[in-house]
């Protein structure tokens, strides 16, 4: 009995000095948070509201942030990701495999090959607006308008005819304006982004299906030789894609089907 009471007692010791030690923990954070708020504590002038001033600094800061949470989506709209991802996609489905390769890789390996693929274009953006912009040579509009033109380029080198007529069509449209499908590279690279990158996206659109589709057709050619062979057989009740499915991986990986696909992705990019 005396022992179990000191074991309490013990206990009750150990607990109060944890919540003791909490207590003071808390407090010494508190105390630094408040030091540190303080000493960190910023006053932003919005100004008077004349559009002049803090207030131009402040909605300009605004609009960069918005930009900035915009890069990713657009970069990866108006480079080759788009294209590899959905072939990459459709390869999975074609094969049947659910989610093996699983959405990380497919995404990490659409990435790598963009970066690959992207590289001098890259390479060229850098070394003639940002390296000059950086110092100092060239403002920030024509750093842009120095970036666009490679970007462009890469793109133009991808778009189908009809598509770039009809945005033009669109535009003309829109505008009210009359601007003829240029002959020459310099006059294709003179037309306006709000153009060139819808054009870019269908034409990748129509590539990455046009491709799908071609991957699709052996291996529903394996499908139909084993739905058509268990129906012979009389194994109605065994799901072919079960039976099919061993034959469509030894057939991907005997042809070499990665290197395939991603040898043709890559070398697609004209």
């Amino acid at each position: 009995m005396d022992n179990k009471i000191a074991r309490k007692k013990q206990e009750l010791r150990r607990l109060k000095g944890r919540l003791l030690l909490s207590l003071a923990l808390t407090v010494a954070l508190a105390v630094c948070c408040t030091v540190t708020a303080y000493a960190a504590s910023v006053t932003v002038d919005l100004g008077s509201g004349d559009g002049t001033g803090a207030s131009f600094g402040v909605l300009e800061a605004l609009l960069i942030t918005l930009l900035l949470a915009l890069v990713p989506s657009l970069l990866l709209m108006m480079t080759c990701f788009t294209r590899i991802i959905i072939v990459l996609s459709f390869l999975r489905n074609a094969l049947g495999t659910q989610q093996s390769p699983p959405n990380q890789v497919l995404v990490g390996l659409a990435l790598f090959l963009t970066l690959f693929i992207m590289w001098p274009t890259f390479t060229e953006i850098n070394e003639t607006a940002y390296q000059p912009y950086r110092a100092g040579e060239l403002t920030s509009q024509q750093a842009l308008d120095r970036a666009e033109t490679p970007l462009k380029g890469f793109m133009i080198r991808q778009v189908y005819a009809n598509d770039l007529n009809l945005f033009l069509t669109l535009s003309n449209q829109k505008t009210g304006q009359e601007i003829a499908m240029p002959d020459t590279q310099e006059g294709l690279l003179e037309l306006d982004m709000q153009v060139v990158v819808p054009a870019f996206i269908t034409s990748e659109l129509k590539r990455a299906f046009m491709m799908g589709f071609l991957i699709y057709i052996p291996f529903l050619i394996i499908d139909m030789v084993v739905s058509s062979t268990l129906m012979s057989m009389g194994m109605v009740m065994l799901p072919p894609s079960m039976i099919s499915l061993p034959f469509k991986i030894m057939m991907f990986v005997l042809v070499d089907g990665w290197g395939l696909v991603v040898s043709t992705l890559v070398t697609g990019f004209h």
